[in-house]
């Protein structure tokens, strides 16, 4: 089993950059996939990105694709969210949840995760 804590999230202007990040408890976080998903009160979790085990495989949502960057520190137990050119509408609470399935089609919807963070708000003003 793994714990996650997300932090870094914030109020930036339109434009701006945040890192948020998701730190995992226990040893064995090396062997977990690890997926950022997003939601706005009243609308459902939506996948932005996500990164493999290894980190040799990652994939992103296209709202996000080009402004986003996801990496991982095994050795940390940290995973990151790079946020660049943010906009308002990617206002919302992010999540982070890690998967001990293979990389694949799970890796980008929910149902693919079986452990979650709390979540990190990020408010982006224009």
């Amino acid at each position: 089993q793994v714990q996650l804590v997300e932090s870094g999230g914030g109020l930036v202007q339109a434009g701006g950059s945040l890192r948020l990040s998701c730190a995992a408890s226990g040893r064995t976080f090396s062997t977990y996939g690890v997926g950022w998903f997003r939601q706005v009160p009243g609308k459902e979790r939506n996948f932005v990105g996500a990164i493999s085990k290894s980190g040799g495989s990652s994939a992103y949502a296209d709202s996000v694709k080009g402004r986003f960057t996801i990496s991982r520190d095994n050795t940390g137990n940290t995973v990151y969210l790079q946020m660049n050119s943010l906009k308002v509408e990617d206002t919302a609470v992010y999540y982070c949840a890690a998967s001990t399935t293979g990389w694949g089609w799970g890796s980008m919807h929910t149902s693919g995760y079986q452990y979650w963070g709390q979540g990190t708000q990020v408010t982006v003003s224009s």
